[in-house]
């Protein structure tokens, strides 16, 4: 419903044969680039703020281009990248492309992956892109300028970018004085080097010290490529191999639309591993850093990934199945009397589960196509009110799906994120075919803290759930809660960040589900509405249950995998508390309030 700015998707490419085999084949020089076309349009969920492409062609003659790029911003980037590719393009052998959300708040062409260094070595050359986000980049770049580097900008993408490019100079440079003290001399060092680069000693010097999640991908000049998933497994990454081809993307189903495969054919890279493919062809598995306690994003399976993945597509039925019970106590099991609907669209999944959950039952249940979301409006009217009307219009509903003050409307969401589009559209919409009732279900948790690990929702106070509970605390004069918690974060703050906890959620200790259920549907029912309003949220239980590998689940119990998250949500509450007027118990003060 509410989309987010989330976490990007990677696509690679490594061709094993000559390109005339393809040719003969397939029928068409161009058939990686086709294949890379349509692993980035499989993921065109995962970014549509820009786009960028690149390739290496390890037969270019010297004194020729052999590593080309081409990026691009909008929503229709990708045509855009493809359609600036030349002739040169069909020559090459690896290719690497990117899907771009802005994770940052930072947006323009810079900032499009992927990011390239260049240099006269190929060996030395370095093309990167990723689906990251470092929580840590402070203590990197000043780890980089200790060492005398000056990078000069100042952003997680070209900060990895420069330190990894640093870590492959000097990996060259031990190959080159290896080939001197073999005797070698010119091309023969030349070619020893690119024979012998060890891509995982780059990685195990570069990623040591990071922490976030991420899939980093890269490739160089002389031919070398690489995947690697971060420790904990916090985003996803998936590959594929035979004798003809080594891909890897971000999700598994796409790898299976575009090569044609079966499930079991893919294989999910492991955390704190890189998959190397190298100059010669040849991959392996690589261990660069030991693997944490495995925490998959669980927001993945509820939202971000396509619902096309096998296990997706199950785990997305299982949350609305099992959310049957409280719906149908949310309606005093009064189904011959309830509509059941979806918010579109991915949403739809969730909602078949919830119908099969009712109709095993025994339960005679009405469904309808309730609400549709429209093409977004342009907002071409300058008067704020006339742009919020038009925006109160992103979606439509369908008149005469319901028995005007008789039927109850049970309308189930993947997940309520700000409450913005609730509040501002979609409950004032609904409310025209007049239910009797509106239940709005979450088949995820209620969203209560910051992610820092790929996905753009930093800010507590973006989240109904925190706006509820801070509004449940001023109705019970419970100011002193907020003191208490503010004064915690900034004693945690004071701490290495490896000895700090997460101490926000002392703020939702007082308060059962149904306490911030209602206070929500209070505070997102808008002005004039006729419909009583109830929410219904998935439990964390249900949520570990329906996805079982998947125990990644800090947005919903503050529950963070690494040091960095929750020194970053300590932060988040000390600068919520700085920026918001709140009464404060009479005669206490803390040392920031001046």
């Amino acid at each position: 419903m509410e989309q987010l700015k989330h976490e990007c998707g990677v696509a690679l490419i490594r061709l094993l044969k000559p390109q005339d085999y393809y040719k003969e084949k397939y029928g068409t020089a161009s058939y990686g680039l086709g294949k890379l076309y349509l692993m980035m349009e499989k993921q065109h969920n995962r970014g549509q703020e820009g786009a960028g492409i690149a390739c290496v062609d390890m037969n270019a003659p010297v004194g020729s281009e052999y590593m080309f790029r081409e990026k691009a911003m909008g929503k229709d980037a990708i045509t855009e990248v493809f359609d600036h590719v030349t002739q040169e393009w069909e020559g090459a052998s690896l290719y690497m492309g990117h899907l771009r959300y802005s994770t940052t708040g930072k947006s323009g062409l810079q900032y499009v992956h992927p990011f390239l260094r260049r240099n006269n070595w190929r060996a030395k050359n370095l093309c990167l892109c990723g689906n990251f986000n470092m929580t840590n980049i402070d203590e990197i770049f000043t780890k980089m300028v200790r060492q005398g580097q000056s990078p000069r900008i100042y952003s997680d993408s070209y900060i990895t970018l420069e330190l990894m490019g640093h870590r492959l100079d000097r990996e060259v440079e031990r190959l080159f004085v290896e080939a001197k003290t073999k005797g070698l001399e010119g091309t023969d060092i030349t070619h020893y080097i690119e024979a012998g680069v060890q891509m995982a000693n780059v990685l195990r010097t570069t990623m040591a010290d990071y922490d976030g999640g991420y899939v980093m991908c890269g490739m160089t000049g002389s031919g070398e490529m690489f995947a690697m998933r971060d420790p904990w497994g916090i985003r996803p990454a998936f590959f594929y191999s035979d004798d003809e081809v080594v891909a890897a993307s971000s999700e598994r189903a796409v790898l299976q639309t575009t090569f044609d495969l079966a499930c079991d054919d893919v294989q999910e890279l492991p955390a704190g591993q890189a998959l190397v493919v190298h100059k010669n062809g040849t991959s392996a598995l690589e261990t660069i850093l030991e693997s944490k306690k495995q925490t998959r994003c669980s927001f993945e399976r509820i939202y971000f990934s396509r619902g096309s993945d096998r296990d997706i597509y199950r785990e997305r039925k299982q949350l609305g199945q099992q959310l049957t019970a409280p719906i149908l106590k949310a309606i005093d099991g009064d189904t011959g009397h309830t509509v059941f609907s979806f918010i579109p669209n991915t949403a739809e999944v969730a909602f078949y589960g919830m119908m099969e959950g009712l109709r095993s039952q025994g339960l005679n249940v009405r469904s309808e196509k309730v609400a549709w979301k429209d093409i977004k409006l342009r907002t071409f009217i300058t008067e704020a009110g006339s742009r919020n009307d038009l925006a109160s219009h992103v979606y439509d509903i369908t008149y005469g799906s319901l028995r005007p003050y008789e039927d109850n409307l049970v309308i189930i969401d993947d997940s309520i994120v700000r409450g913005t589009t609730l509040k501002e559209s979609i409950f004032k919409i609904l409310d025209r075919l007049h239910p009797r009732k509106i239940v709005m279900v979450s088949s995820s948790p209620q969203i209560r803290y910051p992610d820092y690990y790929g996905i753009d929702m930093a800010r507590l106070e973006e989240f109904c759930a925190f706006r509820a509970t801070i509004a449940l605390i001023e109705e019970r004069g419970m100011w002193q809660l907020i003191t208490d918690t503010y004064e915690s974060c900034l004693s945690e703050l004071r701490k290495p960040a490896a000895e700090q906890r997460n101490c926000v959620s002392a703020i939702y200790e007082p308060f059962c589900i149904e306490d911030i259920n209602g206070k929500m549907a209070e505070m997102l029912r808008p002005a004039g509405m006729q419909a009583p309003v109830e929410f219904v949220f998935q439990t964390i239980e249900g949520l570990h249950a329906a996805c079982p590998e998947h125990q990644g689940d800090w947005y919903f119990t503050g529950h963070y995998p690494t040091p960095g998250g929750n020194r970053l949500v300590n932060q988040a509450f000390v600068d919520f508390r700085r920026m918001t007027s709140l009464p404060r118990e009479r005669g206490k003060r803390t040392e920031n309030d001046e």
